[in-house]
This record gives structure tokens, C-alpha cells and sequence, in this order.
């Protein structure tokens, strides 16, 4: 017999756990399509050329292919024909490229689906894993207007959810770049190089960056690394203090000035959208290691709880697709783990199973009932409740405590003491109370305290 157990780098949930996952989607969907997004899917497979477009390197080593049967018995040469995707933006920027005749642009695109990427197996991360991403692809040009609206989203997410206070960080590459140049650190590899290191601050730490740019890969003088060092400890939470500190630079190269009055702009958008100070913080260490981040960049954090690391992150792009399309499709996006982020937030006991889905447990005391019940069940199901029947009569104890295990607020109950009254029962097992209501007025008086009880939630 085959010992049952899941591969690693799964997260599988127990029924009740479940529901709060999929609440969590439910809240990020909602929200997504309250500020204008549409929803996407794509499929979990793509051509192996679409999605290794750069070929080679950290991304390939941790692909999984797809191959068939068939394909095995022939021997075939090479890389399968098809690979899992490991993350929603090269399917994203495939799609785009494919219907770009049929889209609208800008195009504001939500997708929420599984990805699959190749983790050393080790606690807190997936190969199997969902990301929530939303995008704005222009055509040839996207106002960087667009790059202030995110925040905003991001902001109004993380309130829906409720998991606690975050501040949502944010820099600007070409603010970045433009400093490094006046550093003497010009374009090229050796400037990206630096990008990724100051990236790694929060990780490493200042003594380790350090080392390593004074070090015999990168040359740095000990001056210099000093002062990206202290460029890189420039904090400033909120509108005015930001928009202060940015004041505070001094003048810089033309492209330091560029992405000085980009975040200038994105601060003044912040405030006109009603986003709290206490939601945003400029910080001047963020780079976002990826390379085709070429303008603003997002992490966003929980106050209390920053060894969780980013719970949100993204930034804009200048060219999504220019690997499937001549035309250029510049873009701002951000996206949540929402499968890592829920399995830290449980570890951390900031989420907990939620009460069943189903809102009612009609019993059934004895067989002769057993039509009562279904009628019964099928009206309160009319009225909009989420109902279980008890199909096969047992104790009423048992009847309770499989209604209490599964998570179900209310246990109707129709006998015949009821029965011969005009009345149901109903046992309350969240407050531990009973209390009878004619049948007529049954579905009114359940709705209404699953409502008083959300509401309350």
C-alpha cells in the first residue's frame, strides 16, 4: 500500500482553512475590480521558447517541464515542448503581444492563479504557489499617473484584509540610477550589479553591502560606498516628510531629476487619492533585484510583523513584451503571494480557520422527519442561506458536536415537540443558546443574525 502524503513545497489546507484562503481571494478579487482591473487567466503550461525567452541561467534551473507519455516513448531531443509557468508576468506579456489587436489600452489586467517554480524544499517557500497580480499596459506610453493609482489599490487591499498595520515603501530606479551616475557608477552591468547589492541591505545588512562594494567584484572606494550606504538610510514616512526629504537631495544628474519629479508627482496623486501618511513611506534602499524595473519600485510591509518581509511588491517597466511584439508596451504592476503570505500570517497567528461556509445545519431526530427536513432546507436555501441537510437520523449529541467540528453557527431542529407547536428550534453554537421562532419567520431571523454577526466581524 502507497503511504498517502503530499510532495513537498505544497500547501494543502484542512476545509475550514480553506475557506479563509479562499475569503482572502475573495477580498483581493473584490477590490482588484472596485478600481477598474479585468480578470485574465492563462494556462499553466506554455511553449517552452514563450516562456525561457532569456534562456538558461537561475530561471531555467528552476522551470518544470511538461512531457507526455508519448513524448517519452520517442525519445524526443532537446527540452520538452511545454513548461509550467513560474510567474504570471511572461504569460502576461505573451497574452498581450497575442491580443494586443483585440485589447484595450490601456490595459488594466487582474489575474490570480497558481504558479510553479523549482524551491529548494525548505519552510515557508512553495513550488506551488499563488500569485494575485494586477498590471496597466500602455501602448508606447503610460503616464506615470498610473504609477501612483497602485499604492492606492495596494493600500485599500490590505485594509479588506484587516491582517494589520503595513506601510507600503516605495523608491524610483531612475532616482537610483541618476544618484549612481553622479557617484561615477555609469550604466552597464557594473551599475546593476550595485542595484542588486544595495537591494540585499535588508538581508545582509550595511557591514556585509559594504564589503562586498569595496570588495574585488566591484572596486568601490570606501568614500563611495559610504555614501550610497548613507543615500540608502534616507527614510520619510508620508507626504510632507517625503516630499521634504526628497527636497533635501540636492541637484543631481538629469536622470536623478527625472525620477526626483516622477515621485514628487506620485506623492502629490497619493495624497489627492486619499491615501493615509501612515500607509507610505519613501525608502531610498528599496531597488527591486529584478532587472527590467526602470522607474518606481513598491515593497510593501506589516509594522508589526517585518520578518515576514514583503507582502506586496512590483514597479514600473518600460517595455513588457519586447521579446513577442515589436510595438512597445510599457507597464506598472505589483503582485501578492498570497500562498506564502497566508502560511506566515498563520505561523504567526494573525489568521486563524474561519467558521464554515454553510450557514445551517438542519437535524434530522428520527426518519419520519427526513421530508420535513428537506423542504425545510430547500426554502432556507431559496432565501439565500447556505444550508446542510442531515440525511441519516443520530443522537442529537452527535448531531451537535459534528455541527460544532465542522465550524456550522446554527443547528435548526424540527421534532415533534416543535412540530406540534408551529415552532423550530435553533441552536446558536457560537454564543451557546437556543431560542425557537415560528418556521414562517425562520429564514428572516437567520439572515438577519448572520448578518448582525458579519457586521460585527
Amino acid at each position: 500500500m502507497i503511504k498517502p502524503r503530499t510532495p513537498p513545497g505544497v500547501l494543502e489546507l484542512l476545509p475550514r482553512e480553506q475557506i479563509a484562503f479562499q475569503r482572502m481571494l475573495d477580498t483581493i478579487r473584490r477590490t482588484f475590480e472596485r478600481y477598474g482591473f479585468l480578470p485574465v487567466e492563462t494556462p499553466v503550461m506554455e511553449l517552452t521558447e514563450v516562456l525561457l525567452t532569456k534562456t538558461g541561467g537561475e530561471t531555467e534551473r528552476q522551470v518544470y517541464f511538461m512531457q507526455s507519455t508519448g513524448s517519452l516513448d520517442k525519445g524526443t531531443d532537446g527540452l520538452p515542448e511545454m513548461a509550467m509557468r513560474f510567474d504570471l508576468t511572461v504569460p502576461l506579456a505573451r497574452y498581450v503581444a497575442e491580443h494586443e489587436h483585440d485589447l484595450v489600452f490601456p490595459f488594466r489586467r487582474y489575474q490570480m492563479q497558481r504558479v510553479y517554480r523549482g524551491e529548494r524544499a525548505q519552510r515557508g517557500r512553495f513550488r506551488e504557489f499563488y500569485q494575485c497580480d494586477i498590471d496597466v499596459i500602455g501602448k508606447d506610453a503610460l503616464s506615470t499617473r498610473y504609477d501612483a493609482e497602485l499604492p492606492a489599490v495596494i493600500a485599500s487591499v490590505f485594509e479588506a484584509l484587516a491582517i494589520g498595520e503595513f506601510t507600503i515603501q516605495f523608491n524610483h530606479r531612475k532616482l537610483l540610477r541618476g544618484f549612481f551616475e553622479g557617484q561615477g557608477i555609469g550604466e552597464g552591468e557594473r551599475q546593476v550589479a550595485v542595484l542588486r547589492e544595495i537591494d540585499k541591505l535588508d538581508k545582509r545588512g550595511e557591514a556585509a553591502v559594504r564589503e562586498t562594494l569595496v570588495g574585488e567584484g566591484f572596486g568601490l572606494s570606501g568614500e563611495v560606498a559610504d555614501t550610497l550606504l548613507a543615500f540608502s538610510r534616507i527614510r520619510a514616512v508620508g507626504h510632507d516628510a517625503a516630499q521634504a526629504a526628497l527636497d533635501a537631495l540636492g541637484a543631481g544628474t538629469p536622470l536623478f531629476e527625472e525620477g526626483r519629479d516622477e515621485l514628487r508627482e506620485v506623492l502629490r496623486q497619493l495624497r489627492a487619492l486619499g491615501v493615509a501618511d501612515s500607509r507610505f513611506a519613501l525608502n531610498l534602499s528599496i531597488a527591486r533585484g529584478l532587472d527590467y524595473y526602470t522607474g518606481i519600485v513598491y515593497e510593501t510591509t506589516l509594522n508589526a510583523n517585518p520578518e515576514i518581509g514583503s507582502i506586496c511588491s512590483g514597479g514600473r517597466y518600460e517595455n513588457l513584451a519586447s521579446h513577442y511584439t515589436k510595438s512597445k508596451l510599457p507597464g506598472v504592476g505589483i503582485s501578492i503571494g498570497l500562498t506564502r503570505l497566508f502560511w506566515q500570517l498563520r505561523e504567526a497567528g494573525l489568521v486563524d480557520v474561519a467558521e464554515s461556509s454553510v450557514d445551517v445545519l438542519v437535524s434530522l431526530m428520527d426518519e419520519a422527519g427526513l421530508d420535513t427536513a428537506l423542504a425545510l432546507s430547500q426554502r432556507l436555501r431559496a432565501a439565500g442561506l447556505n444550508v446542510e441537510t442531515q440525511l441519516e437520523a443520530r443522537k442529537f449529541k452527535k448531531q451537535m458536536e459534528y455541527a460544532n467540528k465542522a465550524g456550522i453557527r446554527f443547528v435548526v431542529i424540527r421534532g415533534e415537540e416543535e412540530a406540534a407547536k408551529g415552532v423550530v428550534a435553533v441552536k446558536d453554537l457560537r454564543r451557546g443558546e437556543q431560542f425557537e421562532v415560528a418556521e414562517a419567520e425562520l429564514a428572516r431571523t437567520l439572515l438577519v443574525e448572520r448578518e448582525q454577526l458579519r457586521a460585527l466581524s
